[in-house]
């Protein structure tokens, strides 16, 4: 029982320490990195708008309750006219529907800005 613990604790040492070792020898080359460029990522546009589900209801007006008008998939292309809350107007241009969607599944993805 008491091997077991020993053999236990050396592997989760062994486990904890191995990061350790990997990122000091990966810092100990920064000869090979290249210059950031000098545009700010803040500068750059924002992300278009995409689906992040498989399908989402167009609704009638910016609530869960309102009228079905259509169905928007991942594979439709669209535009964003105005925002209200956490809803969107869109036009569907691949059906033509106008309608709201909920900015739950319909949303920009965030740049990641390393500096």
């Amino acid at each position: 029982m008491r091997s077991t613990r020993i053999a236990v604790s050396a592997a989760m040492l062994g486990a904890l320490a191995l990061p350790v070792l990997s990122t000091t020898t990966a810092s100990a080359a920064p000869a090979a990195v290249t210059a950031a460029p000098a545009s700010s990522c803040s500068s750059l546009p924002p992300l278009p708008y995409e689906v992040h589900t498989k399908a989402v209801t167009i609704r009638s007006k910016a609530s869960s309750k309102s009228t079905a008008l259509g169905v928007l998939y991942k594979s439709h292309k669209f535009s964003v006219s105005k925002k209200s809350g956490n809803w969107l107007y869109i036009t569907d241009k691949s059906t033509g529907v106008k309608g709201w969607v909920s900015g739950t599944y319909v949303y920009r993805d965030v740049r990641m800005c390393l500096d």
